[in-house]
């Protein structure tokens, strides 16, 4: 095998999800356990608390988020051969961290609504051009669109914005390495104890002009300034995550539009708050609450691919220990926002889909 990094002997094109017996008997736990995503679990937790952990070292944890969604390229790729693996990291990191870099400029510049609403667009066009045309997975500009909301939201000076973008920049960096680390693993223990990987997805350059992705890139433009436009006349605290919660229920382009991701979305950030009320009011220690990120981001990658409600119970208690680390609040009103925003915008989402249902477009 020629050039970058060789995949070990073993793993099956298209295996992702299927765990395929070596020679030899195995017991029945142990298929069970390699059905599991234990491998990206475990990456993506690394990727998320070393970083953390670090600034809380130095006493500078409110620069929680930025570190977060640079830790965020290890949730890209999943399963993905190596040589494929580097590009997908590659172009999510770069998404990434620039999202994070244009959100700390309207932060600083303070452009206002109007501005972030600009931005915005320009995050979700591109973003859904990027990932349709690189095929990363997971295919959805959410990840983009919430480091530019976040970010444009919290106060920022001037002298510190490159400071906050290399912070991004250096957990992007070091999850890009943790993700690749199974290689090496696959190296000296043997690929049977690993699941197999896919084999690399080329680049759909015919992206760019396909309708099913216009018309995605339409469905997302106009649920999240809905959404965001109608949390702001309510005057709901934190309005992205009624935009982010549009993103997410938004099927990829070309993929069935269907309300089940919406209700799995409401119903699993009902569940997650009440699991962060439980870490949240007793007023924990702030390494506490990186060791609850730590387990939360776990949980989440091992239950994404297999039931997005159950990971939902994970996702919601590690956003918002993330955002109380960067910005302690009032725990009442930061969960009511979130359950009042999911609604808010899942509901603008739902009739995205409905539109949707109604145009879909054939393949170009």
């Amino acid at each position: 095998m020629s050039g970058g990094l060789a995949e070990p002997a073993g793993g099956t094109p298209g295996g992702e999800g299927r765990p395929t017996d070596a020679p030899g008997a195995r017991r029945g736990w142990w298929r069970d356990i390699r059905a599991l995503d234990i491998e990206v679990a475990a990456r993506a937790a690394v990727a998320a608390a070393v970083p953390l952990a670090i600034l809380l070292a130095v006493g500078r944890v409110e620069w929680a988020p930025y570190a977060a969604f640079g830790g965020m390229t290890a949730i890209f790729g999943r399963g993905e051969a190596y040589r494929g693996r580097v590009r997908t990291l590659t172009v999510a990191a770069v998404g990434l961290v620039a999202s994070v870099g244009a959100g700390l400029w309207l932060s600083v510049s303070g452009a206002g609504t109007a501005g972030v609403a600009v931005a915005l667009v320009g995050v979700l066009v591109g973003g859904l051009l990027t990932v349709n045309v690189a095929r990363l997975g997971p295919p959805t500009p959410l990840f983009f669109v919430f480091a530019l909301l976040v970010c444009a939201s919290v106060p920022a000076p001037a002298d510190e914005a490159w400071t906050r973008v290399g912070i991004a920049a250096g957990s992007a960096l070091f999850a890009w390495a943790v993700s690749l680390s199974g290689w090496l693993l696959r190296r000296l223990l043997g690929p049977g104890r690993f699941k197999p990987l896919r084999a690399p997805t080329p680049v759909r350059w015919a992206a760019l002009a396909d309708p099913r992705v216009w018309l995605a890139i339409g469905q997302h433009v106009v649920g999240a300034l809905a959404a965001g436009a109608a949390a702001l006349l309510l005057g709901i605290g934190h309005p992205y995550w009624a935009v982010v919660s549009v993103s997410a229920v938004i099927p990829p382009a070309g993929a069935a539009h269907s309300f089940a991701r919406a209700w799995h979305r409401v119903l699993g950030t009902t569940v997650g708050v009440g699991v962060t009320a439980l870490v949240l009011w007793p007023e924990p220690a702030a390494w506490v609450l990186v060791l609850v990120v730590a387990v939360a981001q776990f949980g989440a990658e091992v239950f994404v691919g297999r039931h997005y409600g159950t990971a939902l119970v994970f996702i919601t208690p590690l956003a918002l220990c993330v955002a109380h680390l960067a910005q302690p609040t009032a725990v009442g009103p930061l969960l009511i926002d979130r359950l009042v925003e999911t609604a808010l915008g899942c509901g603008v989402g739902m009739l995205a889909v409905l539109a949707g249902r109604a145009i879909r477009p054939t393949r170009g």
